[in-house]
């Protein structure tokens, strides 16, 4: 591990222990993931698992432009924090936390950037790397605003900029997946005046066709958003059914969908059968959304946990077989090559033999005979090395090339070059495990799994007592208040 990485897991460590949180004792198990990671070559000395989860409870708001996500958030809010308007009113990601001030602040992305508490801290190295723009600066795609307001304490809300005519398109899809890793909730609002496939298209793909079959897909909650103004112009039942239709052709089949307006800047519906209908149905949803989004705090520490699980699992069940299969590939190739080019080598040999006419005789010095064994030997095996290394740079260099979203691929490429190097070229027949892999490791890895065990019923601990009996400090993972959460800002 990288003095850099040691040196954010403690700052990470420090700000956990002040908040006497029971997730303190879980970048403990972070770091034995990492270095069973490290072992294997998944990771390198800069990076950790622990880097790529958000501590913090955060909601992100995603959707296209004027679908009324920044309407939304004014409303959560009870107060005009966001500007508002049919069209693009803001490129950036802008990140909505807490503060004593009576006054709102916009402060610049570096100010993110620079500080731990947040799940941004230092993430400017990770937009130079996913960017394509040269000089952009991490101000150009963040910004942070503080708001006084009692109920996003404990929590960070991020609204983002929609995903259609966006001059940063290419940036801005790639930080949303960022974002929607680290979040605990993500709100995906759609325009209910625009509900067809095509004016959603990008949002139907990049938030719903991507996003279904992921191990936290429940965190997703799809929204059609403004229905009071269709409900005057259009049939309600109809746009509702066709975007439906567009979520189902996308593979969301099933699920809660809910559809909303802003009470407060809704439109007046003349029929007052449907108008009280909306109404109670709004009532409903709009409560459902807001107790998930209170709800975010517990759901970080089990998301938290969730990620850890998946991902010790991850690496014995599909990491570490597909190197497995990699390797092998690997392996058939090499010697696939090795015996057409000795074949090569060998019909050349005797073929310079028989047209030179040439006679064979063996040397009777055992001095030459030795050196003729072992420069013959030396030949053979500097071949083999030579294609060993050419094959493997080759399965390297596709492996970073091909994207999936299923599993890591610059790790899963990372952790195959650490199995082509000169001693496991030398030693390939002898060698049936990746390099870093053993039962040692596989105990390991379910040594942390045990951990998690443990560790869930401190949480359980912490938000249920089914047995009504007082808990002690040291269950529920605290030094004083059982309750307590971390308040960004």
């Amino acid at each position: 591990m990288s003095e850099n990485t040691e040196q954010r897991l403690k700052d990470l460590e420090t700000h956990l222990q002040q908040e006497n949180d029971v997730l303190f004792d879980v970048v403990k198990i972070f770091r034995k993931l990492d270095h069973i990671a490290y072992e294997l070559g998944i990771l390198d000395e800069d990076q950790s698992y622990a880097t790529r989860v958000s501590w913090w409870p955060m909601v992100s708001i995603l959707g296209t432009f004027s679908a009324g996500k920044s309407s939304f958030i004014n409303y959560y809010l009870g107060r005009e924090l966001q500007r508002t308007g049919n069209q693009a009113v803001d490129d950036k990601f802008t990140v909505i936390s807490f503060t004593h001030d009576a006054n709102s602040s916009t402060l610049p992305g570096i100010a993110l950037d620079s500080d731990p508490r947040f799940p941004f801290y230092q993430i400017s190295r990770d937009i130079a790397e996913i960017t394509t723009r040269d000089g952009q600066r991490v101000d150009a795609y963040l910004q942070l605003k503080t708001c006084n307001c009692k109920i996003l304490k404990g929590k960070i809300i991020i609204d983002s900029p929609g995903f259609d005519a966006d001059s940063q398109r290419t940036e801005t899809l790639k930080i949303t997946k960022h974002i929607i890793d680290l979040s605990d909730l993500v709100l995906v609002f759609f325009d209910a005046r625009h509900p067809e496939p095509g004016a959603m298209r990008d949002t139907l793909q990049h938030l719903v066709t991507e996003t279904i079959n992921r191990p936290d897909s429940n965190k997703f909650m799809y929204i059609l958003n403004q229905v009071d103004i269709t409900a005057r112009e259009d049939n309600l039942e109809e746009v509702v059914a066709a975007w439906q239709r567009s979520l189902a052709s996308a593979g969301l089949t099933a699920g809660r969908f809910h559809r909303i307006y802003n009470p407060n800047a809704a439109v007046t519906i003349a029929d007052n059968t449907m108008r009280e209908r909306m109404e109670a149905k709004n009532i409903v949803d709009m409560n459902e959304i807001r107790e998930r989004m209170n709800q975010v705090g517990i759901e970080r520490a089990y998301r938290i946990v969730g990620v850890l699980e998946y991902t010790a699992k991850e690496i014995e069940y599909k990491i570490v077989p597909q190197l497995q299969e990699l390797i092998s590939s690997w392996k058939r190739k090499v010697l696939i090559f090795d015996i057409v080019v000795y074949g090569v080598l060998a019909m050349i040999a005797l073929a310079t033999i028989k047209n030179l006419g040439l006679v064979l005789k063996l040397p009777t010095d055992p001095t030459i005979w030795w050196s003729a064994v072992g420069g013959t030997a030396f030949v053979i095996l500097l071949i083999h090395y030579k294609i060993a290394k050419w094959i493997g740079k080759r399965m390297y260099a596709r492996l970073l090339q091909v994207e999936d979203t299923n599993y890591n691929n610059e790790g899963l490429a990372r952790a195959f070059r650490r199995n082509t190097g000169f001693w496991r070229i030398l030693l390939m027949p002898l060698l049936s495990e990746p390099a870093g892999w053993s039962d040692y490791m596989r105990k390991r890895v379910r040594g942390v799994l045990a951990d998690l065990n443990q560790y869930i019923q401190v949480v359980n601990n912490r938000f249920t007592n089914p047995s009504g009996k007082e808990a002690s400090s040291k269950e529920t993972g605290n030094n004083t208040d059982s309750n307590s959460d971390i308040v960004v800002g």
